[in-house]
């Protein structure tokens, strides 16, 4: 083989394995969102589309919420967030619940589900219910410490009123799990469910799975190789979904700032993983929410802008979950958006961390307003 033809035959496969790498990983049409318009990116809102409030404080009440994430138990919603007085992450950080009997029209007054203590704080964890014990993960924190430091317990209930004593989320080999759990994990149709945490020291993404089906021990970490730097990983805040073809997808939030999402596939369940790819769908670097409809089409939800601005909302569609090909709008900048009533550190103007849930042929998308009120909007399938 000539020196000229060797080139080529090298230049040609170092182009199609990249290629070859992402080619079940998820991507957006051209043009589906125009990012140069601010407000509302180009897209609509559905028509079957409301939206309640579930938290907003007076002036006597906490001014930082965020971190929303929701759930159904034996008819009721469940909706779980953090709270503190005025700053994000402050030491008598909780965590608080609030119910609704009625579909998500009306929710009860906030309940406290976890509190801080002297040497820790915590956070929104998530929920999974089966049909006959609510468990609610409890990320806890011991602050003033130089790296991220946490871990993961959770309470349950049988009847939406009364909680157990916190204990420890245990992996496979009986050890309690040394990080903080992501709030949304997946059930897959074996009963698997798949995860994510981020572990320590510092705070290190690692998609997790167990076949336990109460969801509180028997974890173990996926095998998928991360970008660490430092501290932390640069993948952070996964969400999963399912592909047409049964492969899972995670999508991540790129702490290095590409502002596009990060995505990786299984094809056994979650125990294994590519290496995390860039996508062109673009992102805030923010939390995101994924996840299957009822027919299996995926679903991404987040702040597409491609810069830091966490407004609008939008739903992205994929009937495959490959191409992204249809978006919706669920809540706008300009009028849409009310002004922050409150300062506090890291309180971000616009919608937060939105999580989902497929309910009763609804789609229910709740978040953070401003970081100070808790939202959800409501989308009838």
């Amino acid at each position: 083989m000539t020196a000229k033809r060797l080139f080529i035959t090298l230049s040609v496969m170092l182009t199609v394995v990249p290629c070859m790498a992402q080619e079940h990983l998820p991507y957006m049409t051209e043009q589906l969102v125009d990012t140069t318009q601010a407000e509302t990116l180009g897209l609509q809102k559905p028509q079957q589309l409301t939206t309640t409030t579930i938290f907003s404080p007076d002036e006597s009440e906490p001014h930082y919420a965020n971190g929303a994430v929701l759930t159904a138990f034996k008819g009721s919603l469940f909706c779980m967030w953090q709270s503190s007085q005025t700053d994000e992450d402050a030491p008598e950080t909780c965590v608080m619940y609030s119910v609704s009997t009625d579909k998500g029209q009306t929710w009860s007054p906030p309940t406290l589900l976890a509190s801080a203590t002297d040497s820790t704080y915590c956070t929104s964890g998530g929920w999974l219910s089966t049909p006959d014990t609510l468990v609610a993960y409890i990320n806890t924190w011991a602050p003033g410490t130089e790296t991220a430091c946490g871990y993961t317990r959770y309470v349950t209930t049988t009847d939406g009123r009364n909680w157990s004593t916190p204990q420890h989320v245990t992996m496979a080999d009986g050890s309690h799990m040394d990080g903080i759990i992501e709030q949304d994990p997946l059930v897959l149709p074996t009963g698997r469910i798949v995860g994510a945490a981020h572990f320590q020291p510092g705070l290190h993404v690692s998609p997790i799975y167990t076949d336990d089906p109460t969801g509180r021990h028997g974890w173990k970490r996926g095998d998928m190789q991360s970008h660490d730097h430092g501290k932390q990983s640069q993948e952070l805040e996964p969400s999963q979904y399912l592909q047409h073809d049964g492969s899972l997808i995670m999508v991540f939030r790129d702490q290095q700032g590409s502002y596009r999402k990060l995505a990786a596939r299984s094809t056994d369940d979650g125990e294994t993983w590519t290496t995390p790819m860039p996508t062109n769908i673009p992102d805030a670097r923010v939390k995101q929410s994924a996840g299957n409809l009822p027919d299996g089409t995926a679903f991404l939800i987040g702040n597409p802008t491609g810069n830091k601005r966490r407004y609008p909302l939008a739903v992205l569609y994929s009937e495959d979950g490959i191409c992204f090909d249809r978006a919706f709008l669920l809540r706008a900048g300009g009028s849409d958006l009310p002004r922050q009533r409150w300062p506090g550190r890291y309180k971000t103007l616009g919608y937060s961390y939105p999580k989902a849930l497929v309910y009763g042929g609804k789609l229910y998308v709740v978040y953070a307003t401003n970081k100070e009120a808790i939202e959800c909007s409501i989308l009838t399938l």
